[in-house]
């Protein structure tokens, strides 16, 4: 079979498709719009089993199985969040990264469908903000550790780290999806573990007997205040602690990062996207209500272990509830998952600002050596300035400043691209219903995306305009990029000359051939792990079949 090839031009445009007599374009499948070709040469010649035909520039290999996306999307979006934005632009981004699952594809795309310039802000602003976490990860680690015993001095804690991150991320992309598959295991099996506390011991299963049900939310009541009294303080009680409850809003980016190293992506990522709504559900409603049911707002105990910076699990309300209702042991536990989720989130923070540095290169928007990969398909070079950021944890910075950290331009980003996808999928004639993944409520879910994440971005650090409560961190974290972004983005497009794309003029379909022959011919390769024989990878054999849509 002829490789499908697109030279790097649509075949159509608006002015040359067929219409209905009444003026109406006629939609057609995407694939009308690719032309049949003699087969192409492909530089990467080493396609072994799970890579894709790729650009001979992308060097990265599809290595990603289906069990590691669907729990990295499990472990990345373990938290409390805003679950209508992030839905919203959960299924944004699935429909534009199963049609064209490349290496960090929501930064090439805000390039390709809206201007170079802004996939130039949308880049770096995202790379900015998961490099300049990984050190506060590290330092967390070494504060948890130091809820046990602080005998081992920060310094070598914080090195054993690195070198483990290191480890991981310098060899095969399987490794780091093996290890973030068990990690996030364990962050899945301690939120659900929670949950059933929470359940058992509100019902009275606990050493004191003492059936609490929903006693706290009578007294002191459900809603804090905060700086104001009566309804406004409850109100800026609601928000600062959304506010603050957004720094763990994660998945739909982090998996769609991994879509240019994902095996069969075009049947594993719109799976890994759908199942982000139940995670949401399960993990985010059902957690809050925990939280707020296990200990009141005011708690004594929690207010201290808070002011006096408590290392590790100390301040979780979860383990101040413990050590109320006497239970002993299961304080250590949760905090050795912490531990857990600690690290596995500073591994995703060096993966994905690794990935979105390469996407940039290979954009032409960061230098050439970032391309560049080692024989297993990881970009060295982009690792290797990830962990030498990661060395600022040896200053141990504060984690307190970190949470106000904003990452919700990265997802105003992400929504807005996708409004400028459909309507260049609508005025060359390309029909929807002929991609891998159809949102639903689209376009008016990403206007809605748009408009909540582009507020929460300038509401997120509020509270230092607040009377006697300046913090030149916060304000520095909070706005920084918001300042920046206008920046980079005028800066760019003024010195390159660089044009915001018309619907008719956005190319859609550079690389779309290579995937579509990619994910005809693929074949998966037999399990060699005991978990890739029990996951999901062999409960259906002819999943893997290519459907013509």
């Amino acid at each position: 079979m002829g490789l499908l090839e697109n030279t790097g031009q649509p075949v159509a445009r608006g002015a040359d498709l067929e219409k209905f007599p009444s003026g109406e374009l006629r939609k057609r499948p995407y694939t009308d719009f690719l032309q049949p070709v003699s087969p192409v040469a492909n530089d990467d010649s080493s396609v072994d089993e799970g890579q894709s035909m790729k650009p001979s520039k992308d060097q990265t290999h599809r290595k990603l199985k289906p069990r590691h996306i669907q729990l990295i999307g499990i472990g990345g979006t373990i938290g409390t969040a805003l679950s209508s934005f992030i839905l919203a632009v959960t299924i944004s981004m699935a429909e534009m990264v199963t049609y064209l699952p490349i290496s960090s594809p929501f930064i090439r795309f805000a390039g390709r469908y809206v201007d170079e310039a802004f996939g130039v802000a949308t880049g770096y602003n995202f790379f900015v903000f998961e490099a300049a976490m990984v050190p506060f990860e590290i330092v967390a680690c070494n504060v948890i550790i130091h809820y046990w015993s602080d005998i081992v001095p920060a310094a070598g804690i914080i090195t054993i780290v690195l070198v483990l991150y290191g480890a991981i991320n310098f060899f095969a992309v399987k490794w780091y999806g093996e290890s973030e598959f068990w990690l996030a295991l364990g962050k899945a099996l301690l939120i659900i573990g929670l949950i059933i506390f929470t359940f058992v011991t509100m019902l009275g299963g606990n050493p004191l007997g003492d059936r609490y049900g929903f006693r706290h939310w009578r007294e002191p009541g459900a809603f804090a205040e905060f700086y104001k009294t009566g309804d406004l303080g409850r109100f800026l009680g609601f928000l600062q602690c959304m506010i603050l409850a957004s720094f763990t809003i994660a998945g739909p980016d982090y998996v769609s990062m991994a879509a240019g190293e994902t095996e069969n992506p075009r049947y594993v990522l719109p799976r890994a996207f759908n199942a982000v709504f139940y995670r949401l559900t399960a993990f985010f409603v059902l957690g809050s209500l925990c939280v707020g049911i296990v200990v009141p707002y005011d708690d004594k105990t929690m207010s201290d272990a808070f002011k006096k910076g408590l290392p590790g699990a100390a301040a979780s309300p979860y383990v101040v509830a413990m050590d109320r209702l006497q239970i002993k042991v299961l304080p250590h536990i949760v905090n050795a998952m912490v531990l857990g989720a600690a690290f596995s989130a500073g591994n995703s923070y060096v993966y994905c600002a690794s990935r979105s540095l390469f996407g940039l290169a290979l954009e032409g928007k960061a230098p050439r050596i970032f391309t560049k990969c080692n024989r297993n398909g990881v970009p060295i070079y982009c690792v290797s300035l990830v962990l030498l950021i990661a060395l600022l944890s040896f200053l141990q910075v504060s984690n307190e400043a970190s949470v106000v950290l904003d990452c919700f331009l990265n997802f105003f980003a992400v929504a807005f691209t996708y409004t400028r996808f459909m309507k260049a999928l609508d005025a060359q004639g390309v029909s929807r219903d002929s991609l891998p993944y159809k949102g639903f409520f689209q376009p008016y879910l990403a206007y809605y995306a748009c408009a909540g994440t582009l507020i929460m971005a300038f509401v997120g650090g509020y509270t230092v305009f607040l009377p006697g409560n300046w913090s030149i961190p916060t304000f520095l974290f909070s706005y920084t990029m918001i300042g920046l972004c206008p920046v980079l983005f005028f800066g760019w497009k003024l010195s390159k000359k660089t044009k915001w794309f018309k619907p008719h003029e956005v190319d859609l379909f550079k690389d779309v051939a290579e995937i579509d022959e990619y994910t005809k011919n693929f074949v998966p390769a037999p399990p060699r792990t005991l978990s890739g024989s029990i996951w999901m990878d062999e409960f259906a054999p002819l999943k893997y079949a290519y459907v013509e849509n």
